[in-house]
């Protein structure tokens, strides 16, 4: 299939929110002692709000009929006159979802490619994201992207 990625649009806030509710999910279904099932982590006026600002793009792939099949949501960050960390521009990956129904037809990897090429073009020094243990099919998305774990963040629920 021959998929097209682009920043992501007003007119592509309903697809997008039914995205948000898939992640929910996943990590509803992984952690429902975290995650309230089914929601979105967005509602379309704040959706509205951050595709519209340069430092939080969003990307879709989508596909010959310009339906969205997946998003990228994007941060820039940077600490800058830190005692400790060094002043690097970090693109964090905030989000990303696959439609489940295009799922194994390289969505992801289209995505992930495109992220990583904004990030190149744009000068960050590196991209990361987080990603909950539970998801283990993303888990190994990334790693297959090349990713490693930067740090590890752990818990003990009492």
């Amino acid at each position: 299939m021959n998929y097209k990625v682009r920043r992501a649009a007003e007119k592509d806030i309903p697809k997008i929110l039914e995205l948000l509710v898939q992640v929910d999910m996943v990590h509803h279904l992984g952690r429902p002692d975290i995650f309230n099932g089914p929601a979105t982590k967005y509602n379309a006026g704040e959706l509205k709000e951050i595709l519209a600002d340069d430092s939080t793009p969003v990307f879709v792939c989508v596909d010959e009929n310009d339906v969205p099949l997946g998003h990228a949501f994007c941060i820039h960050k940077q600490v800058v006159g830190d005692s400790i960390l060094t002043d690097i521009r970090t693109l964090y990956i905030d989000d990303i979802c696959v439609d489940s129904a295009a799922r194994g037809k390289h969505v992801g990897k289209t995505l992930y490619d495109h992220v990583i090429a904004y990030a190149k073009e744009q000068n960050f020094y590196n991209v990361t994201l987080n990603v909950w243990s539970c998801n283990t099919s993303a888990m190994k998305f990334y790693e297959s992207m090349g990713l490693v774990p930067q740090k590890v963040g752990m818990e003990i629920v009492l």
